[in-house]
């Protein structure tokens, strides 16, 4: 028997139970799609963090208060953060590859407008060097100045989810916001970031003077952070040096294994959260097999009570002369058949998927796992249908036709 022939039976066999068929390949098409569309929303989530990190600046470098984690520090007390540091960080002799220089201090309000009501999830106190170190950039209107912080005025620049709430789609600038009990007049609106993680919203966000939000909300202590922006991407690893070398100074601490802050770049920050997410998405993607092998075994079960039904006919096919090889290829190949519908139906059902965000996060498929997740369903059902297939080869012609 040639093998369309094998293949036109083998079609034929499967037509003859179609529900049966049918919930077969539904083991295998769901085990396909969730191997597929996990792997994706892992990537997509990985993709998220790395767009979200770019967005930062590369050049970007976070100086913050306490010893690095996991670091075995020996400083018995902790220095924080002033603006002092800040203004030592920003002096040219001390450090040259130093760009920008954003000391920052970090809440969250409540936003009031004409009777609407927004709690803001992230308002900064900082410098206009923020902007540029952290790569905002506004859409409308503009950013406050220098004058603006010297003078503490009470002015602001918004994030675009902030002013969607607040404003609707009326143009935020010169109107007046409510931020805490605190009148602000709203000067700038960001260009989106988009959600980055899917949990934190960059853009909902209230920016302001120094000072101004000091004098306001936080009062004049430490500061949450110091946003530093290197000359270039090529001399971060300097500025983190020359950052290091400057804060020992003004904190008077002369052992480097006592320093009571930490500086962190964003291609640590890559680094660490690439990690995680790929971790992540093997998770997921273990668990996806799980179904991939239980589909499998439905497999098995099904082709195992096929086998059961059709003793007869298999003892007749032997006794009129079918060799074994013929018998075995026949089931075999009505199980990958099953596998191989089941596992194009699973490729296109991730694929109409991934076109959906999940869990606020939008996948990103990857083409190895689409024809690795292809591939292994085509395997499982030739291993998988293979001890049903041997079995009905091995049948005694004699004892298959006495079946009843």
């Amino acid at each position: 028997m040639n093998p369309f022939e094998t293949l036109r039976f083998a079609a034929l066999g499967l037509a003859a139970n179609k529900v049966r068929s049918g919930l077969t390949m539904l083991g295998i098409l769901i085990g396909v799609a969730a191997v597929i569309l996990l792997l994706a929303v892992g990537n997509g989530s990985s993709q998220a963090v790395k767009d979200s990190i770019d967005a930062l600046g590369t050049n970007a470098l976070t100086v913050s208060s306490g010893a690095g984690f996991g670091a075995q520090s020996t400083a018995t007390s902790t220095k924080p953060l002033t603006v002092a540091d800040a203004r030592a960080l920003a002096d040219p002799s001390q450090a040259p590859d130093i760009k920008g220089v954003a000391p920052e201090v970090q809440t969250s309000q409540t936003a009031l407008y004409q009777g609407t009501s927004h709690t803001v999830s992230s308002v900064i106190g900082t410098y206009p060097a923020y902007f540029e170190a952290s790569n905002s950039k506004v859409t409308l209107g503009d950013y406050f100045s220098a004058d603006d912080v010297l003078a503490s005025r009470k002015v602001a620049v918004i994030g675009s989810t902030t002013a969607a709430d607040l404003f609707g789609t009326a143009s935020p600038i010169g109107k007046k916001i409510v931020l805490g009990g605190t009148p602000l007049t709203v000067v700038g609106e960001l260009a989106t970031k988009g959600s980055g993680t899917g949990f934190n919203d960059p853009d909902d966000v209230v920016i302001a003077p120094l000072p101004t939000v000091q004098n306001a909300y936080t009062g004049f202590g430490s500061l949450s952070q110091i946003l530093v922006e290197a000359t270039s991407a090529d001399t971060t690893t300097q500025a983190q040096n020359e950052i290091t070398t400057v804060l020992m100074g003004t904190h008077g601490i002369t052992d480097p294994t006592a320093v009571d802050f930490r500086v962190g770049s964003q291609t640590t920050l890559l680094s660490t959260r690439s990690s995680t997410t790929q971790t992540f998405t093997v998770l997921l993607g273990a668990v996806a097999a799980i179904s991939l092998l239980v589909g499998g075994i439905g497999i098995t079960n099904i082709m195992l009570v096929t086998v059961t039904e059709r003793t007869r006919e298999i003892g007749i096919r032997k006794a009129i002369g079918a060799p074994k090889g013929v018998i075995l290829s026949q089931f075999l190949a009505e199980s990958t058949l099953l596998s191989l519908a089941g596992a194009g139906l699973g490729v296109v059902t991730a694929l109409v998927g991934a076109h959906f965000t999940i869990a606020g996060i939008k996948p990103v498929v990857i083409p190895a796992s689409v024809w690795g997740a292809f591939g292994i369903a085509v395997a499982i059902g030739l291993f998988f249908g293979s001890y049903p297939a041997s079995r009905a080869a091995s049948l005694r012609p004699i004892e298959a036709l006495r079946h009843e």
